[in-house]
C-alpha cells in the first residue's frame, strides 16, 4: 500500500509502473513457457525466426506499458477510493452470478476485439498500426502482445472500463486475465495444443484455438474473433481452420476444416 499522503500524480506513476512490470513479466513467462513447449513438441518450427521474435518481444514490452497504465490507475482508484465494481468478498454477489460473470467478461472482450480487429484491417489503419502484428509471418508464441501502440490501446481499455460497469469478484477477474493470457499466446504459437475431440467437436466449432486463428494470419480478411467464433459466423467472416495446422496435428484430412 502506498502512503496516504503521497501526491496523486506520483502514486499513479508508481502503481502504473508496478502493474506494467507485472504485465511484462506475465507476458515473458507465458510466452517463454509456450515457446519452450514448442521447441520440445515441434522442434524446428521457429527455426530462422530469431530476428522476428526479438522484434515481437520489443513491441510486446511497449504494449505492456500501454496495458499496465490504465490497469494501474484503476487498481489505485479501487484500493484508495472504492472505484469499480470489483469485490473481494464472494458473499457480496449472488453465488450464481460468479460463474456467469466470467462468460460476460469474455464475450464483451471478444465483441470489442472482433469489431476493433476488423477496423484495424481497413487499409489506412492496417498501414498505421495493424501491420506491426502481421509482420510476424507466421506468428510465434512471442506474437501475442506484439502490437503497435494504437492497436494496444484498443485492447488495453476494455477490462478497465468493464470493471466500472459489470460487477465481478477479484478471483473471477483473475481468471479472466489468465484466460486472456493463455489464449493470446496459444492462438499464435503455430501449432494446435488442444485435442482433436475438442477442436472438432460441436463446442470446438464455436471456440477459437491456434487452428482457427492461424487461418487469419494466412489470409488476413477472415477469422477476426478472440475467444469465440460467434461474430465470425454471424458476419460471414469465418473461413474455418488452418489446413497446415490441422494436417500437422493429424486431426483430420486437410479438406475437412470448418
Amino acid at each position: 500500500m502506498l502512503p496516504p499522503d503521497l501526491p496523486v500524480p506520483l502514486a499513479l506513476l508508481i502503481v502504473s509502473f508496478a502493474v506494467t512490470v507485472i504485465v511484462a513479466l506475465r507476458y515473458l513467462l507465458a510466452s517463454g513457457l509456450f515457446a519452450f513447449a514448442t521447441a520440445r513438441m515441434r522442434p524446428g518450427l521457429y527455426a530462422g525466426r530469431g530476428e522476428q521474435m526479438v522484434r515481437e518481444v520489443r513491441w510486446s514490452l511497449l504494449s505492456a506499458a500501454i496495458y499496465g497504465t490504465p490497469a494501474g490507475i484503476v487498481l489505485w482508484g479501487w484500493q484508495h477510493h472504492g472505484w469499480t465494481l470489483i469485490s473481494t468478498d464472494f458473499a457480496a454477489l449472488p453465488w450464481w452470478y460468479h460463474p456467469l460473470s466470467l462468460p460476460i467478461y469474455l464475450f464483451v472482450q471478444d465483441t470489442c476485439f472482433y469489431w476493433s480487429h476488423r477496423w484495424m484491417h481497413r487499409p489506412k489503419w492496417f498501414r498505421i498500426a495493424h501491420a506491426v502484428h502481421h509482420a510476424s509471418r507466421p506468428p510465434t508464441a512471442w506474437t501475442a502482445m506484439s502490437f503497435h501502440p494504437v492497436e494496444a490501446v484498443t485492447g488495453a481499455i476494455v477490462v478497465p472500463v468493464l470493471v466500472f460497469l459489470v460487477p465481478i469478484n477479484v478471483t473471477m477477474l483473475g481468471l479472466v486475465l489468465t484466460i486472456a493470457t493463455v489464449m493470446g499466446v496459444t492462438n499464435h504459437m503455430g501449432w494446435e495444443m488442444f485435442p482433436r475431440w475438442l477442436v472438432h467437436s460441436p463446442l470446438g466449432h464455436w471456440l477459437i484455438t491456434a487452428s482457427h486463428h492461424e487461418r487469419h494470419h494466412e489470409e488476413y480478411l477472415c477469422n477476426f474473433g478472440l475467444y469465440f467464433r460467434v461474430w465470425d459466423r454471424l458476419c460471414g467472416t469465418d473461413k474455418g481452420l488452418s489446413r497446415r495446422i490441422v494436417a500437422e496435428a493429424g486431426h483430420a484430412p486437410a479438406r475437412a476444416v470448418s
